[in-house]
């Protein structure tokens, strides 16, 4: 095993100097089992996505045993046709990549032990990705020229974080949710409204067509300057409905979603504004499944024509889970030199952020 390391690290110090590198990357983190060939960092050769979703819908939400096993069963057939897509072979490929953490547990160790058992064979370098941080770095496949430093605003269904991202690999970060993230306040409300999982990506085609100013929701402050807070949004929301129903009122859906989605984004968009203005930066970007909330969108497009900052958003594929984001990671990481252990684990709790100030 000590041979292998050295081989793989000796490859791993080659590819430094080499003008073109390839990655065949992997994601597994949650529900989708994706694989993704990416050249440096920024083009996209060949992207595949195998979704859960419509498994998972029959419950309600994600059940992690059978998205583990759905994850052993697709883990070959995802990496043969990202490479048939591509019109490559895997000798053609510089390194491996694996998201390791966050995410759940048993989806996380099907793709790690995947990708270590490829590494092993093949004697390619494998570099461990950190799942945040693909999302972040999915900005680098939609827009070429973007280049650190910039604040980022992650909102997903698990996390709302806003980050400074100092350089490639190196963050600091600025506010957090301390409590629900945005996409998990979004699927309960929309639990709560009777729509079907995936709810947010519901609510807000509901809210279209909704009053936004319909219901008064509060807007939390928290004591930290650039958090977040939607618990109290989500229990106001919740007990104005519930009040409702007990009255026997039919709820006024749309109205409903919109007030909701509206109270949100708002509370998103003013805290991005203001860590945007006191950092000095002029460069907004977004990242997550959320980012693909076209109220989200729209209203961060707004600001950025009224206060003069660049806006970048991924393309809507790249906002949710996907391969191509852990390969762009993947390849500044390499140019770091970090290199997987082939004694390489899931961290299910990973954080994006180390106590030094990056990960």
């Amino acid at each position: 095993m000590m041979n292998t390391q050295s081989e793989m690290r000796r490859k791993l110090d080659a590819l430094q100097h080499k003008e073109t590198v390839r990655i065949l990357a992997m994601e597994s983190s949650c529900d989708e089992t994706a694989c993704a060939i990416i050249e440096n960092g920024r083009r996209i050769v060949s992207s595949v996505i195998f979704s859960q979703v419509d498994t998972h819908a029959l419950y309600g939400g994600v059940v992690p045993e059978i998205a583990s096993r759905a994850h052993m069963d697709a883990c070959d057939r995802v990496i043969d046709q990202a490479l048939r897509e591509a019109g490559m072979t895997l000798e053609q490929m510089d390194a491996l990549a694996c998201t390791y953490g966050p995410g759940l547990v048993g989806a996380l160790l099907t793709g790690v032990n995947c990708m270590k058992g490829l590494s092993y064979t093949t004697r390619l370098p494998l570099v461990p990705v950190n799942h945040i941080e693909g999302h972040v770095s999915a900005n680098y496949l939609t827009t070429p020229d973007l280049e650190p430093p910039f604040v980022c605003l992650v909102v997903s269904g698990g996390h709302s974080h806003l980050v400074r991202v100092n350089d490639y690999a190196d963050y600091t970060l600025l506010g957090q949710t301390v409590d629900d993230a945005a996409g998990e306040a979004f699927d309960k409300a929309a639990r709560v409204l009777g729509l079907a999982y995936p709810g947010g990506p519901l609510l807000s085609k509901l809210a279209e067509g909704g009053d936004d100013t319909w219901l008064a929701l509060p807007h939390p402050h928290p004591d930290g300057k650039y958090d977040f807070s939607f618990s109290g949004l989500k229990t106001a929301f919740l007990n104005a409905c519930h009040k409702m129903e007990q009255k026997g009122e039919t709820l006024p859906k749309a109205d409903l979603a919109a007030s909701f989605e509206r109270a949100v984004v708002d509370t998103l968009c003013e805290r991005a504004l203001l860590v945007l203005q006191d950092s000095g930066l002029h460069t907004l970007c977004l990242a997550g499944g959320v980012s693909a909330n076209r109220r989200l969108r729209h209203r961060m497009e707004q600001l950025a024509a009224t206060h003069g900052f660049r806006l970048c958003m991924p393309e809507l594929w790249l906002c949710t889970d996907n391969a191509a984001m852990i390969g762009s990671a993947a390849y500044y990481r390499l140019r770091r030199g970090e290199l997987a252990p082939l004694t390489l684990n899931a961290v299910p709790s990973l954080s994006l952020i180390g106590k030094e100030g990056n990960q």
